[in-house]
């Protein structure tokens, strides 16, 4: 499947395995995303497995099952995509749609990045190495993103809400992600030293 046909008219991917999440609106009128975060997650922190991230995202999460999961039963979150540990692809809301990511947040002054940006989680804690298929996963992802949408920056959810969030964490290798890319246009504005710290 080439890039510019990996969506349908409809905003999802078509090999992408579908959960779709409540969580999600309306992007503002003429607003188109151009901003592609990256973010990590994992429930309980630092396990791999199970469907907790599924259940979070739709709502169905049950706190008394974890006691990580203490006070998330509430929240009305959600992203985009979701790529686990092997390198499965999870679309839970629509491109066309904004989902609720990155919550209060900033890009080269813009403010709430929800609104034009796309949201994509990484199956992992920040501390771990993400996998090679995750990277591979990501990179076809970014590409197929690039194809349909103007997208023109990257950034991670640290970038976008210093001070509050952390991910994709000091792991994720930008350089690898940037250089897998294959010149498709997109620049992450920020902290370039991130770059040559990641391959050392």
């Amino acid at each position: 499947m080439s890039a510019a046909s990996a969506f349908d008219e409809r905003g999802w991917h078509r090999r992408a395995r579908r959960v779709r999440s409540p969580n999600f609106d309306a992007r503002p009128d003429g607003v188109v995303p151009d901003l592609l975060v990256v973010h990590h997650i994992s429930l309980p922190a630092g396990r791999f497995s199970g469907d907790a991230v599924e259940r979070l995202f739709t709502n169905r999460l049950d706190e008394s099952a974890h006691p990580g999961f203490a006070g998330l039963g509430a929240l009305r979150v959600s992203s985009h995509f979701l790529i686990r540990r092997r390198g499965e692809l999870l679309q839970f809301v629509s491109c066309d749609d904004r989902a609720w990511h990155a919550g209060t947040s900033s890009f080269l002054g813009r403010e709430r990045c929800n609104d034009f940006s796309i949201g994509v989680e990484l199956e992992g804690t920040g501390e771990r190495r993400y996998t090679d298929a995750q990277y591979r996963v990501l990179a076809s992802l970014t590409r197929a993103l690039v194809a349909r949408w103007p997208l023109r920056h990257l950034a991670g959810h640290s970038d976008v809400a210093p001070g509050r969030k952390t991910d994709p964490g000091p792991s994720f290798d930008w350089f690898r992600y940037e250089s897998m890319l294959g010149g498709c246009g997109l620049s992450r504005p920020f902290h370039p030293e991130v770059r040559t710290a990641a391959r050392s």
